[in-house]
């Protein structure tokens, strides 16, 4: 059996996806998380096989969750279910470690392909991720900018664009002010942007903000 943690805020999506895992012969489903802090509970018992994770979390959002995930639990795979288009958030996700991501509108069919895939100890990728990996390699000059951040540059970028301060970041991620500054400077510079108000304005543009 495959064990299954089902990880977002909405009961409802949560009963969908239980539902799917249902009708197969090899699934169990046996945790549901409703923030990113339980989350990171179920994934530090270390209770199940794959975790799947939403982006848009209470408390803690997938992106912070599945970072400290990857810290603790380097070798959980967890596949990342998101409302979000892919080329908003896929490749920076697998970038910070996501072993697979779909769209919550995706079918069942290939839900349950991409937990197998990625319980077999690989990465699940989709037509739509491969297109925009193939993309990347390409450097195409009209690739999202925010994409070519390292994942801790994307935490940082995204946290500034919702209007927290170096201080607040550095004690949500535990870096220096120093250091929190030092992202900042790297985010300007490779977004060719000048100010916060820059990166809120990119982030609501490109639809990266909940």
């Amino acid at each position: 059996m495959i064990r299954v943690a089902i990880c977002d805020d909405h009961q409802i999506v949560r009963a969908g996806f239980k539902q799917i895992f249902s009708a197969e012969g090899d699934f169990d489903v046996v945790a549901e998380a409703g923030t990113g802090r339980e989350a990171l509970d179920i994934a530090r018992r270390e209770i199940c096989d794959v975790l799947l994770l939403d982006i848009a979390m209470p408390d803690q959002s997938g992106i912070d969750t599945l970072r400290t995930i990857r810290q603790g639990q380097p070798d959980l795979p967890v596949l990342i279910l998101s409302g979000y288009p892919a080329q908003q958030y896929a490749l920076n996700l697998f970038k910070m470690g996501a072993n697979g991501y779909l769209n919550k509108e995706c079918e069942a069919d290939e839900l349950i392909t991409a937990v197998r895939t990625i319980y077999q100890g690989r990465r699940y990728v989709s037509s739509t991720v491969g297109e925009l990996l193939a993309q990347s390699f390409d450097r195409d000059p009209n690739t999202a900018l925010h994409t070519e951040l390292s994942d801790r540059e994307f935490q940082v970028f995204l946290r500034l664009a919702r209007g927290a301060t170096v201080s607040d970041i550095g004690v949500a991620l535990s870096l220096s002010i120093k250091t929190v500054s030092t992202y900042r400077t790297r985010v300007m510079e490779k977004m060719g942007l000048q100010s916060n108000s820059d990166l809120t304005y990119y982030a609501m543009k490109n639809n990266l903000l909940d």
